[in-house]
Parts: structure tokens; C-alpha cells; sequence
């Protein structure tokens, strides 16, 4: 019995150590299975595959290296095991190389051209093939799509506008021969007058003169009826009015002073008449507008003139009369551009009944493209180029197709298409510019590989 106790004892010591060595929090076998983390072989890069680093960061395109795990192999490694055909310029990509390494002008890596790397099929694009993806990598890519469709589109365009006075009711008080004004009627700026209201009162003694000369004639009638009527029109054409040449038959006697009467309902925007200052001929002695409608004069910006139409309705508010709108019509729309501004004037009518829109008020103007159905694609999917708008066109066998396209208003995160899309198509709106990479490389690629090619060797 003395003789197995040492035996007993170092095989308990031995055990022990085993457990503790183990069990030490440095160990990273022991933390890692108790706390169920993968093992981290490497690191790759998602576009190079083949490219391996033993600690995370970017790759040399940027982005993130690609982790690869001990207990499930991550597509990278799948990647890695197809055939490179060859290595090309990403910069350049008619530059080819049968091994990797650095481009000769850019300094940028080589990227690999697989054998399996996806389907190149001409396209109708020039510039552009079509291109084939695996769904894995659309996945990590980060590829998303949308549909076009029909929907009912217009545009608002918002501007500032000045309300003006409607230059066919504005009104030049004038009188046809000289005199003198007696007596003044309305004498204040801004006064609401009404049609057939009295001005002033005026004398002429040209005027004189003619009623006498009606008079005289009245009288010879039946002698000289023409001198009767031509002393009648000449009054006329004085604006003397056929009540007042009735009054003048039944007095028979002239009057000194002649009224001039309002034409319009309106107010008095200028007064140059002053009582007993002498009048010529034809100058003007007030200025009165109606301003029951009124115009509003917009700055429109020449790039939003292609939404505006005449007819378009428009509305307008006032920054002091919260929650009230004012509806018209664009009636008419400048010929020519301001050059310091760079803006059209676009001219729309409202009526002012209550006379609450003022001439000079500043308001904030919208005026409204007429909605129409039309073919309708997310803005992200369209790709502008410079001299063409391209979009992605996914295809029932997963083939990612160019297509050019012409499109028009953009509104509501979609833009209008004219051409080259039908409604019920999937497009491509997001890792766009990586298939717009890949599709201009491989043709680039195929027409390298045509009859006349060249190919390199590093």
C-alpha cells in the first residue's frame, strides 16, 4: 500500500497541471471555445480574391479586407479557386498581364480576370457588354433593384413674384384741348373712385367757341344741316358727351366750364391736376388703375422654363396673410432673359376683388406642370455619363443589360423616361458603378480579343 501512494499522488499532480495550464485565461484555444468565436485564418479582398493579409484593413481599392474563418469557408475562397485567365490594367484595362503585379503607369494592382468571372455578351450600348453575375456576388457587391413604372407626374416650380398692376386697366386722364381747371373733384392720391365720377371741372375757350358754333348752327339747321353736324362731331371728339350736347339744345346757352368724369372704377395712383393751373392738349392729369385683377410678375431661373406653359395654373400666398391662396393663370411668359439674374418673367393673373394683393407686394409664387402618366425610373438607377444617362437592365437569366436611355423631369427621387424603358422592367439601383465597371471592362476586354487586338506581357 506504501508502495502505490506515490504513484497515486504524482498522477493527481499531473492531472492538475494539465487543468490549470489549460484553463489559463491566455490560452486561446480554451477562450475561444468557451465563448463560441470563429477562428480568423486571414483576411482577403472582396474584388481580389487571390490577395491574402494576416490582419484586417483596406484594400488597395479601399475597401474593407474580407475576414475568412476556420469553420466555413467564405466565398473569396471560392473565388480563389477559379482560373485566372489574366491580369489586367483596372485604369486601363486594354493593358493585359499573364502574371500579377502593378500597372505601369498608375501604379495600381492588377486585377484578375477569372475564367468563370461571368458571361460578356455584346450589348446595344457602345462602350458597355452585357454582364452576368453569380448571386453571390451581386451579394457582396451590395446590387439592389427596383422597378420603373407608370405614375401621374408634374412639377412644381417655386419662385417670387411682385404684384403689379394690370396694364389694360390702367387708366391716363387727359383732356383734348387747352384750358384752364377750375374746379378740382378728387384731390388726393389713392382715392377709390367710381365710373362716371366727377375729376374736375375745366374752361377752354376753344371749347367755348365750338358750342357757340353748335348753337349758331342748331339754329340754320334747316338751311345748313351739315355745319349742324359737323359742329356736333367736333364736340364729340372733345369727349363732350351726347347728354351734355342735349343739355346744351335744351339751355341754348354755352357753358364756360366743361366736367371730365371718371372711366373706370379704380383707385388714383398719380394726381398731376392742380386747381386753376392752365392744361394743354394731351398732357396727363391723373393716373387710375382697377385693381379688382391684378398681374404678379415671377422670376423663373431659365433652367425651370421647360416646366412652365402658358395656361399653367398658379397660386401665390403673402408672407402677412397666413393660410389664404390666390389662384390664376400663366398668361404670358417673357421673350428675353435678364443678363445679371438669369431669369425669364413669367407673368400669371389673379382676381382682387377685396383689393387685399397690392401693387408691389412681394409674394411667394408655385406654379404647377400639369400631371401626366408617363414611364417613371429611381434617380439612383441612372447613371449620367456626361453625354448619355445609362441604366441596368436585370434580365429573366440574371444578365445585367445597359441600356441607354432619355429622361426628363426629375421629381420625387425618380426621373421621367422618355425613351429606352417600358413600365414593369427591374433596373438596377444600387453597386450601379461597380456593374458599369465590370460591363465597360469586359468590352473593352472582347475588343482587345477581337481580329487586330494586342495583348502585353509584364
Amino acid at each position: 500500500m506504501k508502495t502505490k501512494l506515490p504513484w497515486i499522488l504524482t498522477l493527481l499532480l499531473a492531472i492538475a497541471l494539465v487543468v490549470v495550464v489549460f484553463a489559463r485565461p491566455g490560452n486561446k484555444s480554451s477562450a475561444s471555445a468557451a465563448s463560441g468565436e470563429k477562428k480568423v485564418l486571414y483576411w482577403v479582398d472582396a474584388m481580389n480574391p487571390t490577395h491574402k493579409f494576416d490582419k484586417p484593413g483596406k484594400a488597395p481599392d479601399g475597401m474593407d479586407l474580407v475576414p475568412v474563418y476556420a469553420d466555413e469557408p467564405a466565398q473569396p475562397l471560392t473565388a480563389a479557386k477559379k482560373k485566372v485567365l489574366y491580369w489586367v490594367d483596372p485604369m486601363h484595362p486594354a493593358y493585359k498581364s499573364d502574371k500579377p503585379g502593378k500597372a505601369p503607369d498608375c501604379g495600381m494592382e492588377l486585377v484578375p480576370v477569372y475564367e468563370d468571372g461571368g458571361a460578356a455578351t455584346a450589348s446595344t450600348v457602345s462602350g458597355y457588354a452585357n454582364v452576368k453575375l453569380t448571386s453571390d456576388r451581386q451579394q457582396l457587391i451590395g446590387v439592389q433593384t427596383g422597378m420603373t413604372e407608370m405614375r401621374s407626374l408634374g412639377r412644381s416650380v417655386r419662385t417670387v413674384g411682385r404684384v403689379a398692376v394690370d396694364e389694360t386697366r390702367l387708366y391716363k386722364i387727359t383732356t383734348k384741348f387747352d384750358g384752364y381747371i377750375e374746379k378740382l373733384y378728387v384731390n388726393v392720391t389713392g382715392q377709390q373712385i367710381r365710373r362716371g365720377q366727377p375729376l374736375f371741372s375745366v374752361y377752354s375757350p376753344d371749347l367755348l367757341s365750338t358750342q357757340q358754333e353748335y348753337l349758331l348752327a342748331l339754329r340754320a339747321a334747316k338751311q345748313s344741316p351739315s355745319l349742324l353736324a359737323g359742329a356736333r362731331q367736333r364736340l364729340l371728339l372733345w369727349d363732350i358727351t351726347p347728354a351734355e350736347i342735349r343739355e346744351l339744345e335744351r339751355t341754348g346757352t354755352a357753358r364756360k366750364s366743361v366736367t371730365i368724369y371718371s372711366p373706370t372704377n379704380g383707385f388714383v395712383l398719380n394726381k398731376i391736376a392742380v386747381e386753376g393751373a392752365r392744361v394743354t392738349a394731351g398732357e396727363p392729369l391723373f393716373e387710375i388703375a382697377n385693381l379688382d385683377h391684378v398681374w404678379i410678375q415671377a422670376d423663373v431661373y431659365e433652367s425651370e422654363l421647360q416646366f412652365i406653359r402658358l395656361g399653367a395654373p398658379a397660386t401665390t400666398t403673402l408672407s402677412y396673410l397666413p393660410g389664404r391662396t390666390w389662384k390664376g393663370r400663366v398668361t404670358f411668359i417673357a421673350p428675353t432673359v435678364d443678363p445679371m439674374t438669369r431669369t425669364v418673367k413669367v407673368r400669371s393673373e389673379f382676381e382682387n376683388a377685396d383689393g387685399a394683393l397690392k401693387p408691389d407686394m412681394f409674394g411667394d409664387v408655385v406654379i404647377e406642370q400639369p400631371a401626366r402618366e408617363v414611364v417613371v425610373v429611381p434617380d439612383s438607377a441612372v447613371l449620367q455619363t456626361g453625354t448619355r444617362s445609362v441604366v441596368f437592365v436585370v434580365k429573366s437569366d440574371g444578365t445585367f443589360e445597359p441600356r441607354e436611355v432619355s429622361v426628363g423631369t426629375k421629381t420625387e427621387q425618380v426621373y421621367e423616361v422618355r425613351s429606352g424603358l417600358v413600365a414593369g422592367e427591374k433596373v438596377v439601383t444600387q453597386a450601379n458603378f461597380l456593374i458599369d465597371s465590370e460591363s465597360r471592362l469586359k468590352a473593352a476586354l472582347a475588343q482587345m480579343n477581337a481580329p487586330g487586338g494586342q495583348e502585353h506581357g509584364q
